[in-house]
């Protein structure tokens, strides 16, 4: 079966960030490094930065993430976020407290009109985060 999984693209700081999403949320993080694939072109200077790193937590997300080479174009990731949402008000809280650490919050998770809890906020990444906790139904 097919998986949708957001892939981050970072310069230099991908181990830093997969780490602190693996703080965040928990689970099995494997990180593979340039030096690995030595054909990939990379400068002898970066060849520890990450080629491909993979989070996969208990709660079933799957988070990849990577390094650019300086020898490719990179643009800060913008026009996206990444939405955690569902009915574990506790674990949402977490994520959101830890997420919002030394990042800037956009908007409060708090109360929206339409129920429930919604917040938006940029990690110390420069990822945009959306969580929500789903409204109860009545």
């Amino acid at each position: 079966m097919p998986s949708l999984n957001p892939y981050l693209s970072f310069r230099d700081t991908a181990r830093q960030a997969m780490e602190f999403y693996q703080g965040v949320f928990g689970g099995e993080l494997v990180v593979s490094e340039f030096a690995e694939y030595p054909d990939m072109g990379v400068e002898p200077g970066e060849q520890n930065l990450v080629m491909h790193a993979q989070l996969e937590t208990p709660d079933g997300f799957v988070l990849m993430g990577a390094d650019t080479p300086s020898h490719m174009p990179y643009e800060k990731p913008a026009g996206f976020s990444v939405s955690v949402s569902g009915d574990d008000e506790a674990a949402l809280d977490g994520y959101w407290n830890a997420l919002a650490a030394d990042g800037t919050v956009t908007m409060p998770f708090e109360t929206p009109p339409w129920g429930g809890r919604f917040g938006m906020l940029t990690d110390k990444f420069g990822i945009d985060w959306m969580l929500a906790l789903n409204a109860t139904q009545g």
